[in-house]
């Protein structure tokens, strides 16, 4: 075990005093000057700047600091003072820099001045960007036009975001891949066909209205902190909370409240699940099963003692089509079977159904538990058919609420960020800017890998993110990414994506989203769209780290000039210069959601896309809400069944976001000093002879020709289900096969791989 890794039981709430402790140890650590700190009580504000971590909605009457620890960390870490430049990378060459931790590479501090990697020196050179733009374009312009991948991760405003797409479809492709393909496509696809519409149904009024909230596969205290405002303040009026959930998470335990003076001084929490049931990973279709099961015995129950009927018969009869098939099927399967898969006992299903039968309004939260699975776009469309049976979607108070990663991943599909040209309004760019778009379909994040491997994809640009780092398959994709033809990345901090790098390699660094950005001496605003479809504006207001930084779409600009041909219909410098142009072009081409772009920015609360299903407006085949049939109760349809293989699912700490390493600390889960950890139950461990921190190696129970591993994770016994193990995203990604995916979304099924526990030096 590390001498530095240290185990101790944790209790304390989310929030409270270790929320308050940890954002001043890391404005401390980032060197933050205090007039950038003063910054906090700006973000999320409707005339300030929008977090650029995750996407969790703004409100209109925000709270004195509407930011959450989490979110203050994301700042402190683009406002930081360490900064490096050309001298940094003249004191290490890249194959050193390779061996350095993920925070350790990212800790060095912002990116000042574009870069190329020289094959002689095996060093990052300093650039110019006229050279940088002329010497990318012309290698765009020597590649397949199939054979290039335009990346972006869910940073990007939804300027940059258009002006991306813009560029990926002139120079002749829909490879548009984004982090949304690794996270929230199972949502996309599941909810697009059940209810008509690609993302969630609720906003933070109906928070307000509710009167039962399920909660599946989302970790908050960590990943949406500020979303415990809301749930505190439906604990308060006696709304149950029904969480489906491995691990026992701290943030759906207890939440003690920074921004309450008597909650802090009185160490007072709020119990936020009011009942909390650890399934198995990967059980959360046979769980749906099991509450449907529940409710329609409730609704039989009912109609033998002339009691009203549980199920909303007049809504499943106007608005739905395929509930006698599910009912079939669910009235079928045998609750050994549900019990057996789910890791749960019939009685404490029926319990849970109980509380959504006698609820008039129930929301159903999700994350990416739900949609990372082989049968995510099936676990999609299980919640929606819980919702359905008692018409709990396009009422006040009910809907679906899925919980989107980074702060713009939602907004970048909205605006043209999609591999498929269906969902794009090419028409409409063709009579706007006089091309023709390409009409094939492009690559999503899988296929992208899959072409890297194959040998076809010839040029990798990633608009922000930590792409070779994030996606599973590691070791293959490490030793292929080495052989791209070109790559480069728009950054703001140095990443592994940038020390495993192609044959010829840029990084370009850009300003970040809390910082002023000038263009001809004029600031400029951006907008972003949160987790609840609402558009808001965000202006930076920090100095910019180094005058050598350019903005995302002057950088995306400058590509497309250096690469496409002339178009006087497209006026790369214009948009450059007056973000309000590109908003006007956006507004040209989605009139029917941006119409009034530049004035309705601003307003509190932002303004929302219509979204038809909210109005219980079907804009599906049917024209009706669909009920689904599930096509199994496994979770990982694919993987060997192996009789001592465990199921691994990845997770991640209070210390990180997303590929983001703060620390190498977890206060929630008891963690400190190192994240190469395994987390076993007692009796799992009791199984294989283990102790607490004896350290194995885990490895892939697959069958193909891939050998697939990770060594030196030390034991941490924990509360977590019999047969399953967790570990950290993404130090784990080397054991996913990137075949591992969701059926017709392809998100990487990170959330349930079987593996083999393996003792260190055996």
């Amino acid at each position: 075990m590390s001498e530095e890794l240290k185990i101790e039981r944790a209790t304390m709430p989310a929030g409270g005093w270790g929320s308050v402790s940890e954002v001043a140890n890391i404005l401390l650590d980032q060197h933050v000057p205090l007039k950038d700190a003063r910054l906090l009580a700006h973000q999320n504000k409707p005339d300030g700047f929008a977090c650029v971590g995750c996407a969790w909605a703004k409100p209109a009457h925000p709270h004195p600091f509407e930011f959450c620890e989490s979110g203050a960390k994301a700042t402190a870490w683009e406002t930081t003072s360490k900064a490096i430049g050309a001298d940094f990378f003249a004191r290490h060459t890249v194959t050193a820099l390779e061996s350095w931790s993920d925070h350790a590479l990212e800790d060095q501090g912002r990116l000042t001045v574009p870069l190329r990697w020289d094959a002689a020196t095996d060093q990052y050179v300093e650039v110019s960007w006229d050279t940088a733009f002329a010497e990318i374009g012309a290698a765009l312009r020597d590649c397949r036009r199939d054979g290039t991948v335009f990346y972006s991760s869910g940073r990007a405003s939804l300027e940059t975001s258009y002006l991306y797409q813009l560029l990926a479809r002139m120079y002749g492709n829909n490879n548009l891949p984004d982090s949304s393909n690794m996270c929230h496509e199972s949502t996309s696809v599941g909810l697009q066909k059940t209810i008509g519409v690609p993302v969630g149904t609720v906003t933070l009024d109906d928070f307000e209205r509710t009167d039962c909230i399920f909660f599946f596969g989302q970790n908050v205290g960590v990943n949406s902190p500020r979303m415990l405002h809301q749930l505190q303040a439906a604990r308060r009026r006696g709304v149950p909370i029904i969480t489906f959930n491995p691990l026992r998470e701290r943030g759906l335990v207890s939440f003690t409240n920074p921004q309450s003076p008597l909650e802090m001084l009185t160490r007072a929490e709020t119990a936020i699940s009011t009942q909390y049931h650890q399934l198995k990973a990967g059980g959360d279709t046979a769980a749906l099963m099991g509450l449907c099961k529940a409710i329609l015995a409730a609704d039989d129950s009912a109609r033998a003692d002339g009691r009203p009927r549980v199920l909303d018969t007049a809504f499943l009869a106007e608005h739905t089509d395929g509930f006698g098939e599910l009912e079939a099927a669910v009235r079928a399967c045998p609750w050994a079977d549900i019990e057996r898969e789910s890791g749960l006992t019939q009685a404490a299903l029926e319990g849970a159904a109980a509380i959504y039968c006698r609820a008039r309004a129930v929301m159903a939260v999700y994350g990416m538990g739900i949609t990372q699975h082989r049968n995510g776009v099936q676990n999609v469309a299980m919640i929606v058919n819980l919702l359905l049976l008692r018409g709990n979607i396009g009422k006040p108070g009910a809907g679906v609420c899925p919980v989107r990663g980074h702060s713009n991943v939602q907004g970048q599909r909205t605006v043209g960020i999609t591999e498929k040209p269906e969902l794009a309004p090419l028409d409409r760019l063709k009579e706007l800017y006089g091309f023709e778009p390409p009409r094939e379909k492009g690559m999503n994040t899988v296929e992208a890998c899959e072409g890297i491997l194959a040998g076809r994809v010839q040029a990798f640009i990633g608009l922000g993110g930590n792409f070779v780092r994030a996606v599973p398959e590691t070791a293959l994709m490490e030793a292929a990414w080495r052989e791209l033809p070109l790559t480069v990345q728009i950054s703001t901090k140095l990443n592994r994506s940038h020390v495993i790098h192609g044959k010829a390699s840029y990084v370009l660094p850009c300003l970040g989203r809390t910082e002023i950005d000038r263009q001809r001496g004029m600031p400029q605003a951006v907008t972003i769209e949160d987790s609840t479809a609402c558009m808001h504006g965000s202006r930076g207001m920090a100095e910019p780290v180094a005058a050598t930084l350019r903005s995302e779409p002057a950088i995306v600009a400058g590509i497309a000039r250096a690469t496409l041909p002339p178009n006087r219909l497209v006026d790369w410098d214009g948009w450059a210069a007056d973000y309000a142009s590109i908003r006007a072009a956006i507004a040209a081409t989605w009139p029917d959601i941006f119409h009034g772009f530049e004035a309705r920015m601003w307003q509190p609360g932002g303004f929302r896309r219509a979204l038809p299903a909210a109005q219980r407006v079907w804009q599906t085949e049917s024209g009706k809400a669909g009920f689904t049939v599930p096509e199994g109760l496994p979770g990982a349809p694919d993987m060997p069944a192996d009789p001592g293989a465990l199921t691994l699912f990845t997770i991640r700490s209070d210390g990180q976001f997303n590929t983001t390493i703060y620390s190498n600390d977890d206060r929630f889960r008891g963690v400190s000093g190192s994240r190469m950890v395994l987390f076993m139950a007692h009796a799992d461990m009791a199984r294989l002879a283990l102790v607490a921190g004896d350290v194995v190696t885990l490895r892939a129970a697959t069958q193909d020709d891939t050998e697939r591993s990770v060594a030196g994770l030390a034991v941490v016994p924990y509360d977590i289900p019999v047969g399953c193990v967790a570990g950290y995203f993404p130090e784990c990604n080397p054991l996913v096969p990137l075949w591992h995916h969701a059926k017709d979304s392809k998100v990487p099924a990170v959330k349930s791989v079987a593996v083999l526990v393996e003792r260190s030096g055996l």
